[in-house]
């Protein structure tokens, strides 16, 4: 667990930064594309895959089998991430479904007790309860608009489960694969997957319009080279904990960006309980970082 006078890599914060930006812009880019969910993953991961794995090839970086087995599970959890998220936002407001979202710093950290024995403190299951409640005041905030439902918020959780499970996969691939290998196979094994599932669901595979293409592109390049390959090589240069952390800014990026560009409102109540979670996880994050003094942790 890194001590708060430990050095951190600037670049590393910074490329975290920029990449939960770019995904936090993601989700008003797709709820204005017009296609499935699920066909939007498959183009969109295919052709960052295709493309970027191209050009590594060309450099010497052959994307072979071995790259290829050890992005398998983070691949599979981005796919599940991608198919349930870019659904949610097509039935839910794009606030209700970034902010459910922003929980992942609590997984992570439950997922870290439970399988590397890293500790979790009483302080911080009663900041996770407390972001918990935020939550849900978000979702009742939402409750009376259009836009909202609760399929949408359930999809939005399901994303939540595998968005964190990407992220623990990407930490464990350090040792074995470079965060840019890991990028482009983790691409491929999700453009493989959500395209049956899109056939399966029958989202048409039809070749994009125009305006589709625009938004698929800025999507595969923008929100996958300044999001998801600045993302994976920055949780390989500092802790985890503050790559996921970073994630709480998606949020405030989504639901400013749909207010500005899709007119979505958001309600006092959605603001102040927006508050809340960012508050309540940041606190979870100090703990974490060793900032203040330490309670103690629960027994076992």
């Amino acid at each position: 667990m890194t001590k708060p006078d430990e050095s951190i890599n600037s670049l590393g914060v910074l490329a975290a930064l920029i990449a939960v930006s770019a995904w936090g812009l993601s989700g008003v880019i797709a709820k204005d594309i017009d296609m499935g969910s699920l066909a939007i993953g498959a183009y969109r991961f295919a052709v960052y895959g295709l493309v970027v794995g191209a050009f590594m090839g060309l450099r010497g970086h052959r994307i072979g089998l071995h790259v290829l087995r050890e992005s398998m599970w983070g691949g599979i959890a981005l796919a599940l991430d991608v198919a349930f998220f870019f659904s949610a936002i097509k039935l839910t407001t794009i606030a209700n479904a970034t902010v459910i979202g922003a929980l992942q710093p609590v997984v992570v950290s439950v997922a870290a007790a439970r399988f590397f024995g890293e500790r979790i403190y009483r302080r911080d299951i009663v900041l996770a309860a407390v972001a918990l409640v935020g939550v849900v005041l978000v979702v009742l905030g939402a409750s009376g608009s259009p836009d909202w439902s609760l399929t949408g918020d359930l999809l939005a959780a399901g994303a939540l489960i595998a968005w964190s499970a990407y992220f623990i996969f990407a930490k464990r691939a350090k040792s074995r694969i470079s965060s840019n290998e890991y990028t482009v196979g983790a691409a491929l094994w999700t453009a493989a997957i959500n395209l049956p599932l899109a056939l399966a669901f029958g989202q048409s595979l039809a070749w994009p319009s125009l305006n589709s293409w625009i938004g698929l592109l800025v999507l595969a390049f923008g929100a996958g080279i300044l999001g998801h390959s600045l993302m994976n090589w920055s949780i390989q240069q500092i802790p985890l904990w503050i790559s996921s952390t970073f994630t709480l800014l998606i949020p405030v990026v989504s639901a400013s960006a749909a207010w500005i560009f899709l007119d979505e409102p958001l309600t006092t109540l959605q603001v102040f309980a927006m508050g809340i979670v960012l508050v309540a996880l940041a606190g979870i994050v100090a703990r974490q970082s060793g900032i203040g003094a330490r309670p103690r942790p629960l027994r076992r």
